[in-house]
């Protein structure tokens, strides 16, 4: 072949559609595996595709953040992170495409990948500047395995005599699946290194001073269908942004507490863990809940009064707001007085359930304060308590159309039946629970289609911080019924009929479901 056949044959070959597509993934699975293996040195929120999800966490409306919450339950993260590899590998196959030629738009495609990836490292609060060596190395490795990839396919599609074979290039393919792949765990593996779990494992038994009093027999109702009263750790609700759930050992933990204090303090673990504790049994609710929602549990938490902590750092007149960090940068503000009203028992609590907290549960210690939804009081694995005002500083939900100020409203819920369950006609039990944190139930009421409502019978109280649970009896005729429920706090205020959804300070309205009988 002369040197002006090669030239011809070098213009017009091009890498085959399907090839090329897979150039492309290949490339994306390069660059992502690289960025896994450098942050598995770093932390794991370094890694460029789960910093890329966290900021689109972030960056999603409120209105989209809340259906996603209500469509997927606590899915909606495994769910966003399987809609971004769809999108990024759809993408890398059409930059591989659009390279079939030239090597050019793919490498521009990947290193666009790249510099996304960064952008996103750099605005993480809770990742140091060294964190975006991750989001480098991927751009690095996404064009420099493109580039190589592009040139081996494009020369064996060319046919030249002094190309690689078949066979090689295909090794090649392979090599870097294997690679990735090699790369991708090792990364797994040193995040690992730093695992919560062993941590969690050694703190041992947590013995409290003060101990909750026993949970009556009576207090609830789960031989008839309600939920057991104490929620077990594995079933209690988790709803918050951590696209990964934080790796915090105790030996690495610390709490610090400034701003408008007399001094300022820092605690570690073993500051909290030797100190005498307190055993409370608390309900918590999302704010997320929508009327009749799941995300609703009780546990015996254990801990110590926050109160104390903020004793000590001494908070001056004119402070307002307890503004709480993450290890991973979320936020949240409580009010002041809240936090240092000793009849209502803040918590920074350690130990959920007569265990350690789980990891996921914000170990080694987080927030709990009776009778707020969480996003403004239940900061998990929390670093920093800030004493300031409410025009000072702004926490997360606050900037994306959420209350400053968010007790918790008055609700109740049906359990069984189910919604559109088919029973015998004749006597039809129903029952759910209830719960009015820090105010306390006073009373259900149900009603069967439109009827008079009739008083429920209600469990053992607990305290006024926990939830109730409720049944009752009707004599159903055959047919398709509706039943409703509401509740009644101990303030005298029973639950409005009128809906409202959870933005800005949670939901209203009364739970209803439809079922038949036959």
């Amino acid at each position: 072949m002369t040197s002006d056949e090669a030239r011809s044959t070098s213009d017009t070959a091009a890498v085959p559609r399907l090839v090329a597509a897979l150039l492309g993934v290949l490339a994306l699975l390069a660059a992502l595996a690289a960025g896994h293996l450098v942050a598995g040195f770093i932390g794991s929120n370094a890694s460029p595709y789960l910093a890329v999800g966290n900021g689109a966490i972030d960056l999603t409306p409120v209105e989209l953040k809340d259906y996603a919450v209500r469509t997927f339950g606590t899915y909606d993260k495994l769910v966003l992170l399987l809609g971004m590899a769809v999108v990024m590998v759809l993408v890398a196959a059409a930059a591989g495409l659009a390279s079939r030629r030239s090597v050019v738009p793919g490498a521009v495609v990947i290193a666009a990948f790249g510099v996304i990836g960064i952008i996103a490292v750099a605005a993480r609060p809770d990742l140091s500047a060294v964190a975006v060596l991750a989001p480098i190395a991927s751009l690095l490795a996404g064009v420099g395995v493109f580039a190589w990839l592009h040139r081996l396919f494009r020369t064996r599609a060319e046919e030249r005599e002094d190309g690689p074979s078949r066979r090689s290039v295909l090794l090649a393919g392979a090599g870097v699946v294997v690679g990735a792949g090699v790369a991708g765990a090792a990364g797994q593996v040193l995040a690992g290194s730093r695992d919560a779990a062993t941590s969690r494992a050694g703190v041992g038994a947590l013995v409290p001073a003060r101990t909750a009093p026993a949970i009556p027999a009576d207090a609830d109702f789960a031989k008839l269908g309600t939920p057991p009263f104490l929620t077990p750790n594995k079933d209690f609700y988790r709803v918050d942004t951590a696209l990964s759930v934080p790796q915090v050992r105790t030996e690495d933990w610390s709490l610090r507490i400034h701003g408008m204090v007399d001094r300022e303090v820092t605690y570690d673990f073993a500051d909290i863990r030797d100190r005498p504790l307190v055993e409370r049994t608390i309900t918590m609710t999302c704010v997320s809940n929508e009327v009749g929602g799941p995300y609703v549990s009780t546990a015996n938490f254990v801990g110590v009064d926050l109160a104390d902590l903020l004793t000590e750092a001494g908070v001056r007149p004119g402070a307002e707001q307890l503004f709480s960090t993450s290890v991973d940068g979320w936020t949240a503000g409580t009010p002041v007085a809240a936090a240092l009203d000793r009849g209502r028992g803040a918590m920074l609590a350690i130990g959920m359930n007569g265990e350690p907290l789980p990891v996921e549960h914000g170990f080694p210690a987080r927030m709990v304060v009776p009778g707020l939804y969480g996003y403004v009081s239940a900061t998990k694995w929390v670093v920093d308590l800030e004493v300031t005002t409410w025009a000072a500083r702004r926490a997360y939900w606050l900037d994306r159309n959420w209350a400053e100020q968010a007790p918790i409203k008055t609700q109740s819920r049906i359990d069984f039946p189910k919604g559109f369950e088919t029973l015998p006609a004749g006597r039809v039990r129903l029952g759910g629970v209830a719960w009015a944190q820090h105010t306390g139930i006073d009373r259900v009421e149900v009603r069967l289609d439109r009827g008079p409502w009739q008083e429920a019978m209600l469990s053992k109280e607990v305290n006024l911080d926990t939830w109730r649970m409720w049944w009752h009896e009707f004599d159903v005729p055959a047919g398709s019924h509706q039943i409703t429920c509401r509740a009644t706090d101990k303030s005298g205020y029973t639950q409005t009929e009128e809906r409202q959804g959870t933005v800005p300070d949670g939901a209203t309205g009364l739970h209803t479901i439809s079922f038949s009988t036959r």
